[in-house]
């Protein structure tokens, strides 16, 4: 998870970035704030749980698809709080009388505006993240595999997408599963094995190591493919097998190099090119 803030004229909207769905979650209670023009943010909390009490009486999907997570409160502490996507605060927005709705909404528009432009237009997509790659220092041959990791990652989350698992927590799950197969540690565990917080693994992974995980994710979507995998059951299956053929072809490789794939190193230093180094015992 990606914690920081974006500004709405002088509001601070709290909000977090989930890297396996890809979604940003924002705090309902700072987009009631603006809404009801208060400056005091326990005015505004008040009033989102009246209004979230009426809502849920009347059987409004906006409360059910609300969701909690930790953010920083006003007293600098970790407090679970409501978030709400895009989508949803643009429904909540309809329940609240307020001048502020209309500029809301439009600032709501524009934060998803170049997610637009890219489903649009992939291509844009591409060249971004390409140019901010070789920015960071990428070679061409990283930011290749890498491209190329991104989609065959697609390809198996639409296969999840179409087959009853749901985005989110059950992606993440199922991640975890072909992650841990392959590379005998958790996503959690290999963020912290290369010093990472809230930075995306694969951006920092080797060479080596995006390939081993794009063949553990195109395995795992072959396989559940052929099976017809539906439901988390089935395709916790088709994970395991998946990351397990990733991970006996990771095994063959180390006998023969002597060196380890799950590597520690990764692109942390800001404003230098700073190229995967070779580590006795790891590969690059």
């Amino acid at each position: 998870m990606q914690t920081d803030m974006t500004l709405f004229e002088d509001y601070q909207i709290r909000r977090v970035y989930d890297e396996e769905s890809e979604i940003w979650w924002f705090s309902v209670i700072d987009i009631v704030q603006v809404l009801t023009q208060q400056a005091d943010y326990q005015t505004a909390r008040n009033y989102w749980k009246v209004l979230k009490n009426r809502l849920s009486k009347e059987g409004s999907e906006v409360v059910t698809n609300c969701n909690r997570l930790k953010m920083t409160a006003t007293d600098g502490k970790q407090r679970l709080t409501d978030v709400a996507t895009a989508e949803t605060l643009l429904r909540l927005v309809q329940s609240v009388p307020s001048p502020k709705a209309e500029p809301i909404k439009l600032w709501l528009a524009r934060v998803g505006y170049e997610r637009m432009q890219e489903i649009a237009d992939p291509a844009k997509s591409l060249d971004r993240a390409r140019e901010t790659w070789q920015k960071h220092g990428r070679s061409k041959k990283w930011i290749q595999q890498r491209m190329t990791g991104q989609e065959t990652r697609n390809k198996l989350t639409d296969y999840w997408s179409n087959h009853d698992i749901k985005q989110g927590e059950e992606f993440a799950i199922l991640t975890n599963i072909i992650h841990q197969e392959w590379a005998g540690i958790s996503v959690k565990d290999h963020k912290n094995l290369k010093g990472l917080k809230s930075q995306n693994l694969r951006n920092h992974m080797s060479e080596a190591e995006l390939i081993f995980t794009a063949l553990a994710e195109l395995s795992t979507r072959q396989i559940a493919e052929s099976e017809n995998a539906t439901g988390m059951d089935e395709n916790e299956t088709a994970a395991k097998t998946g990351g397990g053929i990733a991970k006996k072809a990771r095994k063959n490789l180390e006998e023969k190099t002597g060196r380890k794939v799950v590597a520690s190193d990764n692109y942390l230093l800001p404003g230098k090119k700073k190229r995967i180094k070779k580590t006795k015992g790891e590969t690059t």
